[in-house]
């Protein structure tokens, strides 16, 4: 569900959050739009009305655990982790952690991926939501929530800044709810 539709239509932080988001025609390849947050991150106010929006809903949902996807789900899941009084468990692409890890592949367009987890960073019966920047096809979410539950988790809700317009008419991933605060943005509404 987009933020708009749950309590914060005409919230004017939503505009000013989407316009901090720069849009990359063509990149990485030719056709995509990418959305670039690192504008975001350099503005003071957007980044932090983002944390906020995030930190408000989840706040009172008993949630011990904010999963970050990796790169960008860093970006954001700690200060969310820190504000809700959670841990933060960094999910990430495979050979980047030491010591033991547990592991989930999936199935991209153009091949195979991969997220990893420490073994015991998550215990059975923790309540987790995990967190990125965007959301197209929800394949990375799949698996970080497969990776999650395979642990004994509790995925409470998946939350990305952007989601595809696509998305809004699903009722989440793999069964959990979905919160999504903006919807891209088109080259002609950032120039």
């Amino acid at each position: 569900m987009f933020a708009a539709e749950n309590g914060l239509k005409g919230d004017p932080r939503l505009q000013a959050i989407s316009r901090a988001i720069r849009v990359v025609p063509d990149f990485p390849k030719p056709g995509i739009m990418f959305q670039d947050i690192t504008t975001l991150l350099l503005d003071h106010k957007a980044f932090k009305d983002t944390v906020d929006i995030f930190v408000d809903r989840y706040r009172d949902m008993d949630v011990s655990v904010v999963a970050g996807v990796e790169a960008r789900g860093f970006m954001f899941g700690p200060a969310i982790a820190l504000a809700i009084g959670a841990k933060f468990v960094p999910l990430r692409k495979p050979r980047k952690l030491p010591g033991e890890v547990i592991s989930e592949s999936y199935v991209l367009e153009y091949g195979t991926d991969c997220l990893e987890m420490h073994v015991g960073a998550v215990e059975p019966g923790e309540r987790v939501i995990v967190i990125d920047d965007l959301v197209a096809t929800g394949g990375t979410l799949s698996a970080a929530i497969k990776l999650l539950e395979r642990v004994g988790a509790e995925v409470v809700e998946c939350a990305c800044v952007i989601g595809l317009p696509e998305v809004k008419d699903r009722c989440g991933i793999k069964g959990k709810p979905l919160y999504i605060l903006v919807e891209p943005r088109l080259l002609d509404e950032c120039c």
